[in-house]
């Protein structure tokens, strides 16, 4: 399940773009695959996307559900600073995506795997774009598409 952020709570002073680019390009990358599915709650809620919010919401419609939230290594150095995180880790269970370089200790519960290093971020994506350089191969050729057609984080939006 991909749920897009209508308002990222962790990024401060840097441009997004509109949810509704970022939901058209998840739509894009996961259209051939049946066992993925997008739902816009996050979206539709508006405002700040707190992940303890989003939670409460999928164990509302479906209590009996066991989540698991998918993270970059990067981002276990950072629960710490999510909203309300001991309620957190009581309701849904993380899952930690081993990076190079990254150090892999929390004193939150996390689930630990290893998967192929592929040296791909969004940042990079963005940047490469905005130099005018070709993205083809890192992401789904429906999202580079979508992102030429859009200008989307071409040097206006860097």
């Amino acid at each position: 399940m991909f749920i897009p952020d209508a308002q990222p709570p962790h990024i401060q002073g840097k441009n997004t773009i509109p949810a509704k680019d970022r939901v058209a390009m998840v739509k894009e990358a996961i259209a051939d695959n049946p066992h993925f599915c997008l739902d816009e709650l996050e979206v539709r809620r508006g405002g700040k996307s707190f992940t303890i919010d989003t939670i409460k919401e999928l164990k509302r419609r479906d209590p009996l559900a066991q989540y698991y939230f998918i993270i970059g290594a990067d981002m276990v150095n950072d629960l710490p600073n999510w909203h309300e995180i001991d309620k957190l880790v009581q309701i849904v269970t993380f899952v930690a995506v081993r990076r190079p370089g990254v150090t892999i200790h929390s004193k939150y519960p996390v689930i630990w795997v290893d998967v192929p290093q592929v040296a791909i971020s969004s940042s990079g994506i963005r940047d490469r774009v905005a130099k005018g350089e070709s993205i083809r191969y890192l992401v789904p050729d429906g999202v580079a598409a979508y992102i030429k057609e859009h200008k989307l984080y071409e040097k206006q939006h860097a």
